[in-house]
């Protein structure tokens, strides 16, 4: 029996089919993407001592330990909870999303991802430390598995019912296969993002890839109505992922060959919180300017890809859970700044660096 299910494309409201001017949506669309108020603002907070080379993440932490800036204004807390250490499990655990992609990766190189993933899945004998699903992003679309398991084997099982699929883009190569591959790669990361959004606890997203162009530069213009699209699908993917409380983490399979390279790096260009339309750049919707700001992690430069997925799962070993009433924003779309402080010196805390509100 197959464990997958292939889930249905959510269309995002931006359309890459032109430069020139994005093609018009209709009001019902619109509306359907217009985010409503944040009721509730809940951060998974991870801490790290600054100096530790293992990067693992610090447990024993209470309440009294830390501050939470909501655009330089500390927050009263409605609720805290430790996760680690003596302290026990959520109920429901963490979930760690493993996705593999066959899209942005030459086939080759898709290879070996599957081949660090069997690795990463046999480590300690195939007993994982967290509940992992897989997840297959193919020109087909995106395929999902039904449940998680901490059995190494049974993840296994299920990796070998996938069959890799070659690329298949009518635009595969050049300015518009990248086009395209951004499209679908949004849609993905959208359609993730809904099927989490009714399951309850933290879930951390993989995302195997080296990104999706940026599609920025001097000779990409944007006119007003392209950037007012792109602006709503900042907004509506920060929002999906909040909702469905998924930190996103990239790793680069490319590893050692992509090492020192200008595109590794570029991506810290686009990191700044975008305040309105005429700020927006394409590059804003970068797989690893996503991943950042959800407070995960952008790796690259290592051909070790089953160590780097454990570097990312190790952030479900030990975290906090905090939950704020936000105050109400002033106008739609008003982007508040998150920064969580740690009242310990050597602690530095990472989660995401803001959210949208709505009036």
């Amino acid at each position: 029996m197959n464990v997958f299910h292939r889930a249905g494309a959510v269309l995002l409201c931006l359309s890459f089919l032109s430069l020139s001017g994005l093609a018009q949506q209709t009001a019902q669309q619109e509306a359907a993407s217009t985010p409503a108020p944040v009721q509730q603002l809940v951060l998974d907070v991870v801490v790290n001592a600054r100096h530790d080379k293992s990067n693992k993440p610090v447990a024993g932490l209470h309440s009294q330990d830390f501050v939470v800036l909501d655009n330089k204004k500390p927050q009263k807390f409605l609720s805290f909870a430790a996760v680690g250490g003596d302290a026990p499990q959520p109920n429901p655990p963490a979930e760690i999303i493993l996705l593999v992609d066959e899209v942005n990766v030459g086939f080759d190189r898709v290879a070996y991802e599957r081949e660090q993933v069997r690795k990463y899945a046999q480590r300690d004998g195939g007993k994982l430390p967290h509940p992992v699903s897989l997840a297959f992003f193919t020109d087909g679309g995106t395929e999902l598995a039904h449940g998680s398991t901490q059995d190494g084997n049974a993840l296994l099982a299920a990796f070998d019912q996938h069959v890799a699929r070659l690329r298949m883009l009518r635009r595969s190569e050049g300015f518009y296969g990248a086009v395209d591959r951004s499209t679908l790669s949004l849609s993905t990361l959208n359609t993730i993002a809904s099927s989490e959004a009714g399951k309850k606890g933290r879930k951390l997203l993989i995302w195997i890839s080296p990104g999706w162009a940026y599609l920025s530069g001097p000779n990409v213009d944007l006119t007003s109505k392209d950037q007012n699209y792109i602006f709503n699908n900042i907004i509506a993917i920060s929002d999906a992922l909040r909702r469905a409380r998924i930190t996103l983490y990239s790793i680069d399979p490319l590893g050692v060959s992509d090492a020192g390279s200008l595109r590794v790096t570029y991506y810290q260009e686009f990191l700044k919180p975008i305040l309105k339309p005429t700020q927006v750049d394409f590059g804003d919707l970068a797989l690893q300017v996503i991943a950042t700001q959800t407070g995960g992690l952008a790796l690259n430069s290592s051909n070790d890809i089953s160590s780097q997925i454990a570097r990312c799962v190790q952030d479900a070993d030990a975290y906090y859970t905090i939950t704020l009433e936000p105050p109400i924003a002033d106008h739609r779309d008003e982007f508040h700044s998150i920064e969580v402080k740690i009242e310990t010196p050597g602690y530095v805390a990472r989660t995401r660096n803001g959210y949208y509100g709505q009036p």
